[in-house]
């Protein structure tokens, strides 16, 4: 009898317990109002919603409005670039044209200084011979030019023996030639013997074109080195 009655007294406490622990669940229930956890619940979606909005839509970000302006932008400075290339593509092959023609007219119309001495000595006494003048003594000398590295100017001295008539027939030839004779100066006197012979002393100038040495001492020494010599002569 005494184990019965205290397994009956364990269950009897085991309900109590249960009921106990109801009560207090109820009780917790009751504290909450349900119109206020609907609030809160509601209140929680409209936030979610809202935040997924944002990311969808971003407004921190330009409108499309924004975004069509900034474009045109965009475009009308490619056309105006390409438009500026388009005329600095012009611009040098206009350069590079007027180079070539440049580089043309000098070797057509002027001579290299190396073979401007003697050639153009020589025209100006042939001029002189077909004008009935007779050439005496010649002389020469170069100057260079203030700011070109292309060109110098070659004054020539002349004496000659002749008319008057003969001297005009020979400076219509000068101005007719092609290479550019620039009368300095010209002084016509009268000989001794009266039979209207003149002393006539003539000073030309004439531009050349001055032409870049070629590196001579480089090509003399590979050309020993190829041959097993060595730069000062000896095998």
């Amino acid at each position: 009898m005494p184990r019965s009655s205290s397994i009956r007294q364990r269950l009897a406490g085991l309900k109590l317990g249960r009921m106990a622990n109801s009560s207090l669940a109820a009780g917790r229930i009751r504290k909450h109002d349900p119109r206020l956890v609907a609030r809160v619940v509601v209140g929680l979606l409209l936030l979610a919603n809202v935040i997924a909005a944002l990311f969808a839509f971003r407004p921190w970000e330009d409108s499309p409005e924004q975004l069509e302006m900034k474009l045109a932008a965009l475009r009308k400075q490619q056309l105006q670039h390409k438009k500026q290339i388009e005329r600095l593509t012009v611009l040098a092959a206009k350069s590079e044209k007027a180079r070539k023609e440049g580089d043309q007219f000098l070797a057509k119309f002027f001579l290299s200084r190396r073979t401007a001495s003697s050639t153009l000595v020589n025209e100006l006494i042939t001029m002189s011979k077909a004008s009935g003048i007779k050439p005496k003594e010649h002389s020469f000398a170069f100057e260079p030019i203030e700011g070109s590295d292309e060109l110098s100017m070659m004054t020539i001295t002349a004496n000659y023996e002749g008319t008057y008539a003969d001297l005009i027939q020979y400076v219509n030839r000068l101005d007719r030639s092609p290479r550019f004779f620039l009368v300095e100066s010209m002084a016509a006197a009268p000989q001794q013997s009266g039979q209207g012979v003149l002393n006539i002393n003539l000073k030309v100038n004439v531009f050349v074109r001055e032409e870049p040495l070629a590196p001579a001492t480089a090509s003399s020494a590979a050309v020993a080195q190829s041959q097993g010599v060595a730069p000062g002569g000896r095998p």
